[in-house]
């Protein structure tokens, strides 16, 4: 391959990335400002320089993209995830930081969200499930393996732990999102103490 070829790839992958980047700034306004269920695809295709047929190269409906956007939500929160579990002392010390990380990116995410959204209107990063969400799931069930092995933790189910501390966090999180003022720290320790509160209760898992 030549080296004019190489660039004219380069570029060309650069424009996807770019075009796809345009469609999921748009969609994000164009949600906020009139509503999941009002708006769309010409609403968000107005809102970027591209043909309607551009448009659908990369998203087949309002759905996909609404997804996605929640998809970038989970890619961008795994990140701060990950460094919860390496700066963690045990595994109540993870477990704090992530949740009380996980309010307050929600909270910072619900916050532009909220600026100009019709009253109740899902959020694109609370209950959807996506690649990158099941990314998350896999990293904490990892973490909640790793701190059982270590015997930093109750010998449980680290795969119904995982989903078990998730559906506490998503639920509870949401509920926050409806309160004002909006307390990520009182919704944190909420969950925290449910879960450690109930770990004690859980069958233990037989050693191998």
């Amino acid at each position: 391959m030549s080296p004019t070829t190489v660039l004219s790839t380069g570029k060309r992958e650069q424009t996807k990335l770019a075009n796809r980047q345009a469609i999921l700034d748009a969609a994000r306004e164009v949600f906020a400002e009139l509503g999941y269920e009002a708006a769309t695809v010409r609403d968000i295709i107005r809102r970027t320089e591209l043909s309607v047929g551009a448009f659908y190269n990369y998203f087949r409906s309002r759905e996909e993209v609404f997804e996605a956007l929640a998809d970038d939500g989970a890619r961008r929160f795994r990140p701060i995830l990950r460094a919860c579990w390496e700066q963690a002392q045990d595994f109540e010390g993870y477990l704090r930081a992530a949740i009380q990380a996980y309010f307050d990116f929600l909270a910072d995410e619900h916050e532009s969200w909220q600026a100009r959204r019709p009253p109740g209107e899902r959020h694109p990063h609370v209950s959807m499930e996506t690649p990158e969400m099941e990314r998350v799931f896999e990293e904490v069930r990892e973490a909640f393996t790793a701190a059982i092995e270590r015997g930093g933790a109750p010998r449980v189910d680290a795969d119904y732990l995982t989903a078990a501390c998730i559906a506490i966090a998503r639920e509870v999180g949401e509920r926050m999102l409806q309160r004002r003022p909006i307390d990520t720290v009182a919704a944190a320790e909420f969950a925290v103490r449910m879960i450690l509160g109930g770990i004690p209760n859980l069958p233990r898992v037989r050693e191998p």
